[in-house]
């Protein structure tokens, strides 16, 4: 039987500035900014903020924020509070890209990873990695033993990687992939030769889409301020 959890949703929010933020003083854009950030924290129980530009140019900031479902009316809560929260400032900050979905039990393991992500404990690691995922048809067509197989070779190789951490969402029919797959790393060269390494496993002959990739570095919300 599946270990019980509490389940969450975890929403990933990439933003540009506008050319109308970049035009006010320094001093109005750190006021903008916090203020955004503060009104994002009273909308969601859990919010980090992430660099992303230089490290890719579509887009400047990465913000992840994260629930827990309680109801089914949490989804439609959540949501409408953030609407709040973001459209007042939608003159200033661009959403680029969208991605979120729901926690829950691993369908290929009994129990919970030590290395699976937390999002409300407090603690964030140096990089986040976060990109869209969708399997083939085949993949689906085969049976659980066949694709359990499979599943345990990857995850041995995760396992050898101890520092890197996972979150992995699920959202189909909710948006056009059918997870979104999340790493924390203190080290992005280890995450590099970890990703290099499960692309040699025959897992990857049932994925049909793993991009765009997006790789942000945290910080918090004062560095935030003073970096943009």
């Amino acid at each position: 039987m599946l270990e019980e959890r509490q389940r969450s949703l975890n929403h990933f929010s990439l933003y540009r500035f506008k050319d109308a933020y970049w035009a006010l003083p320094e001093e109005e854009r750190r006021k903008s900014l916090g203020s955004w950030l503060s009104d994002l924290r009273r909308a969601s129980p859990m919010v980090e903020v992430f660099q992303v530009f230089p490290a890719g140019a579509d887009a400047d900031l990465l913000i992840w924020c994260a629930t827990p479902l309680e109801g089914t009316a949490a989804t439609a809560s959540f949501f409408t509070a953030l609407a709040g929260a973001i459209n007042p400032f939608r003159g200033l900050i661009e959403p680029a890209k969208i991605l979120w979905g729901y926690t829950a039990p691993s369908a290929y393991s009994q129990a919970r990873s030590a290395q699976e992500i937390d999002p409300f404990a407090g603690e964030r690691k140096a990089y986040l990695v976060v990109y869209p995922f969708v399997k083939t048809k085949e993949w689906y067509l085969m049976s659980q033993d066949a694709r359990q197989g499979i599943m345990n070779e990857h995850m041995r190789l995760g396992k050898g990687y101890t520092e890197i951490s996972q979150l992995l969402l699920y959202c189909f029919g909710l948006q056009d992939q059918e997870f979104v797959v999340v790493y924390e790393a203190d080290d992005l060269m280890q995450f590099s030769d970890l990703v290099r390494e499960l692309r040699g496993t025959d897992g990857r002959l049932y994925t049909e889409r793993d991009t765009p990739l997006y790789t942000a570095i945290y910080h918090s919300a004062d560095e935030t301020r003073s970096l943009w």
